[in-house]
Order: C-alpha cells, then sequence, then structure tokens
C-alpha cells in the first residue's frame, strides 16, 4: 500500500481562515512539505506550525532560483522543472515507502501554487485529495469590503507579470479584476490601470487577512514598498463605495490577555483553539519549561519567569496588553485547574488594570490525560485536590482529603510531593487510609505525554511516596473502583443502594 498524497489549502494569512479538514489532515500526515525561496523561510510552513506534531517528517522545497539569473543550462524554466521534478522524487519516495504526505500551499492549491506542480507529477500514480482554501482574492475583496460581481458580471483574473499593454487591454474589457503577482511588477500593472482609464476605482491589498493588512487606493502606493503578496482589485462599479481604505498600523490598538492551557505533555493535546491563539500573539508569558513548549515564532516576544511568581506574571501579563499588546499567558494542562487563570483574574480586578480584556480557554487536564492512560477510573463523581499547602493550611489539605474520602470520590491529587515539602504525601496517605481500604486502587502518572512517561497502577497500602514527585498526578480511586484482567482501570457508572 502506498501513501496518499495531499494539497491542502492554507488560505491567505489569517490563521483561522485554516479549514478545518486542512488542520486535521496536517496533524495526521507522516510527511509535511513546504517550498521556499533561498531564505528558507516558509509562510505555509508558518501557518501550519500550531497543528503540527512532534515525529513529522518535514520536506523543506528549497527553490534554486525565484526571480533572479542563473546559469543552468535550460534557463530559468530548464532550473525550475529540475527543480520540480526532484522535489516529486523525494515526495514519491515517501509515498511509495507507505507515508502519507501532505503539500502545503497558501490560499488555494490549485490558484497560482507552487502544489499544482507536485500533482501533474504525481496525482495519477497516487491516491490524491485536494483540500481547498480562501484565495488572495477573496480575502482582499473581504477586507476592502467590496463585493467582486453580481448578477451577470464578469471578473478576470490576472497574471501581473503579463505586458502592460495586455493587462490594460484585459482591464478595459472586463467589470471586475484581480491583479496577482505584484512586487517587481508593480509598476507596470500601475501603468496598466492608467491606460485602461479604471485607476481612479482600482484598490490596492497587501498581506490580506494578516496582522500586517494595508489597504489604500492602487494610485497612492509607494511602489518600492510593495511585497510579492499583495494584489490589485478593480471592484465593479455596481459594487459601491466598500470599506475606507485602512491606513497603516500605528501600534493604537486594543491589546487582551488570553490565558491558555498547553494540555499536559504532548504536543498534539494541545486544542486547534488555542494554538490559534498562541499563534496570533504578540507575546508570550509564562513558567520556562511552557514556553519551551511552544513553537518558535520570531515575530513574538516571549516572558519565562520562575513557577513561583504568579501574581508578577499575571500584571507583567496585563501591562503588556494596556499598551496594545496581544498577550498569551501559558499554562500546562488546563489554565483554571491549579494554574495561571484564577492568578489573572485576581490581579486583573486591580483598578489599575480596568478595562483589560481578559479570555480563558480551556485545556486538556493532567488528570484527564492520566485516566484516560489506563482506562476510565473518573467514570463516576470524583474530586480535585493539591496537596500543596503554599496558598492554604495543610490542616486544610488533610480535612478536605477525609471529606472527599469519606465521600467514597475518586480523587486527583496534583502537586503530591516536592523537594521542599517531602512529607505531605506521605500524611496524606496517612489520613485517607483513616476512611479507605489498603486494597483501593491508585494511579501514578508520571510525565504523561511527556517524553519521560510512565503510569503505574498500584494499591494505598503499597505506594511509596519515595516513588513520587511533583511531575506526577496520583489517581486514588473509590471503593467501587475496578481494575480489569488485561490491567485497565475503571469506576462504574453505576453506585450500590
Amino acid at each position: 500500500m502506498t501513501g496518499r498524497l495531499y494539497g491542502v489549502g492554507l488560505g491567505p494569512g489569517d490563521p483561522e481562515l485554516v479549514t478545518v479538514k486542512a488542520a486535521r489532515l496536517i496533524a495526521a500526515a507522516d510527511v509535511v512539505a513546504f517550498h521556499a525561496a533561498q531564505h528558507g523561510r516558509s509562510v505555509a510552513r508558518a501557518l501550519a506550525a500550531p497543528y503540527l506534531r512532534e515525529g513529522q517528517v518535514e520536506e523543506l522545497l528549497v527553490y534554486p532560483v525565484t526571480t533572479e539569473a542563473t546559469d543552468h543550462p535550460g534557463g530559468y524554466q530548464g532550473a525550475i522543472d529540475e527543480f520540480y521534478e526532484a522535489a516529486a522524487a523525494r515526495l514519491a519516495a515517501h509515498l511509495d515507502a507507505g507515508r502519507d504526505v501532505v503539500v502545503l500551499a497558501e490560499g488555494d492549491p490549485f490558484f497560482y501554487g507552487s502544489y499544482m506542480h507536485m500533482h501533474k507529477r504525481l496525482a495519477h500514480r497516487y491516491p490524491t485529495e485536494v483540500v481547498p482554501g480562501v484565495t488572495s482574492v477573496s480575502g482582499a475583496a473581504a477586507v476592502v469590503g467590496r463585493p467582486l460581481v453580481e448578477r451577470d458580471e464578469v471578473l478576470t483574473v490576472l497574471p501581473g507579470t503579463l505586458p502592460a499593454d495586455e493587462l490594460a487591454e484585459w482591464l478595459a474589457t472586463t467589470d471586475s479584476a484581480a491583479v496577482l503577482k505584484l512586487g517587481r511588477t508593480f509598476g507596470q500593472v500601475r501603468e496598466a490601470f492608467e491606460a485602461a482609464g479604471v485607476l481612479d476605482r482600482a484598490l490596492y491589498v497587501e498581506r490580506a487577512t494578516t496582522d500586517r493588512q494595508r489597504t489604500l487606493p492602487l494610485a497612492d502606493v509607494d511602489p518600492a514598498t510593495v511585497p510579492y503578496f499583495s494584489l490589485a482589485l478593480l471592484p465593479s462599479p455596481l459594487t459601491g463605495p466598500g470599506n475606507a481604505p485602512v491606513p497603516p498600523d500605528d501600534g493604537a490598538r486594543t491589546g487582551e490577555v488570553v490565558v491558555v492551557g498547553l494540555g499536559p505533555g504532548a504536543r498534539g493535546w494541545t486544542t486547534p483553539e488555542a494554538a490559534d491563539a498562541l499563534a496570533c500573539a504578540d507575546d508570550l508569558v509564562g513558567y520556562g519549561p511552557y514556553l519551551d513548549r511552544v513553537p518558535a515564532n520570531p515575530r513574538q516576544t516571549r516572558h519565562p519567569s520562575d513557577n513561583r511568581v504568579e501574581a508578577e506574571r499575571a500584571a507583567h501579563a496585563l501591562e503588556l496588553a494596556r499598551s496594545g499588546r496581544r498577550v498569551a499567558v501559558v499554562s500546562s494542562g488546563d489554565p483554571g485547574v491549579f494554574a495561571m487563570a484564577a492568578a489573572v483574574l485576581e490581579v486583573a480586578g486591580r483598578p489599575e488594570h480596568t478595562g483589560v480584556r481578559v479570555r480563558v480557554l480551556p485545556g486538556l487536564t493532567a488528570a484527564q490525560a492520566v485516566a484516560a492512560r489506563v482506562g476510565a477510573p473518573l467514570g463516576h463523581d470524583f474530586a480535585v485536590i493539591s496537596l500543596s499547602d503554599v496558598l492554604k493550611p495543610l490542616d486544610v489539605v488533610l480535612d478536605r482529603l477525609r471529606a472527599a474520602a469519606a465521600a467514597d470520590l475518586v480523587l486527583a491529587l496534583y502537586n503530591p510531593r516536592s523537594r521542599a515539602r517531602p512529607h505531605q504525601l506521605g500524611e496524606a496517605l496517612t489520613a485517607l487510609l483513616e476512611v479507605r481500604k489498603p486494597g483501593t486502587v491508585v494511579v501514578v502518572g508520571r510525565d504523561v505525554g511527556g517524553p519521560e512517561e510512565e503510569v503505574r497502577v498500584t494499591t494505598l497500602g503499597e505506594l511509596d511516596p519515595e516513588t513520587v514527585d511533583m511531575r506526577c498526578l496520583v489517581l486514588v480511586g473509590s471503593s467501587q473502583t475496578r481494575v480489569t484482567p488485561s490491567g485497565q482501570v475503571y469506576t462504574p457508572r453505576r453506585y450500590p443502594a
């Protein structure tokens, strides 16, 4: 069986315009391929970054030339054709080995995209699926608020690489147009709009739908400022005035703080919603090891800190947001479960932070992850308790443990044993054994989802506190929790009368 080839469109630049299907296929692929110029940076790869996972093979397909001259005997076209053949062979080797390959494409794979060159060389040999994406033309029209065509009008899509006189002829005879591939071609494109007599109603859109987008009348554009990722729009006169062109970002914008849960360890346990918030942030704030789990983005500023300065970290994030920055405060697991959400909201209540927007995005908890590794020990009522006495007295911790144990709840114990508090788990076990039988099922999960994952099933009487540290989560079963012959743990949904 060969692998399957996917051409996946990522849209024009807004991470929220990546389709659900595209995100799913990217995360599931064995191999992810993407094109880049000689500098090696890939816009497509950056858009797909939140959905990539550890262990995937990444194939960087670097163009030998873009617009520069080449000494290849076949000239520019010969060099490009040779590159496409070699790139297709690299992907074919993966497909022959049974690996699924996703080729990333900005916008739509079949709309002036590099993917189509792989498609022409591979689709007749392997099972293939193309996932459409939002085109730059659609994104630009949305940004300026001008419908492209209505009723029986004709939309013409043109490459800016055409000669100016040919472009002018097309522009003079169509209702609406989009001209792509600007950059170095901008001068002749502007000349064509002027020659066609339509420069007065033409619009310029740069990096549509991204945080760097810029729109203004085409006649006002400085040719020296035009990047490749820009286009010219000629809306129909019937579509109305649309949105006013947006001036360049002057930095005056409203910031916010988004408290994000990464999940307990594995990259695949970070939700798409959380990954999107991380990708959109200007600043990432959090405990250093948690920030290390977030893929690097040179656009962003990271603010790592010690794990014991939650209030200071929250205040720093809120100050950044007050200055107009979009800030993601990063937690492991779920940010609302013994993590940063409560700390941020507590500090946000101070008068100096009035008006700063705070959002909390949920994450997979450590208790859920450990439970899933062994089956369903949380299948009935359960309680979640932290054994840390940093913010509450140990007597309160022990009283709550006794009460929850007497209620016959399954218990998820966070922060079970640290170097500074090595005695607390032992005291907790003593308190639990006052009301629970020694044979009560216990599950200890360490670094679940991480490279040092270890999960053990034992009993309350046999658990040795010395084998537990702060990277562990301890699940203590109820009187009804069972271990199956295959070693799986579950708590029945029904409780005896």
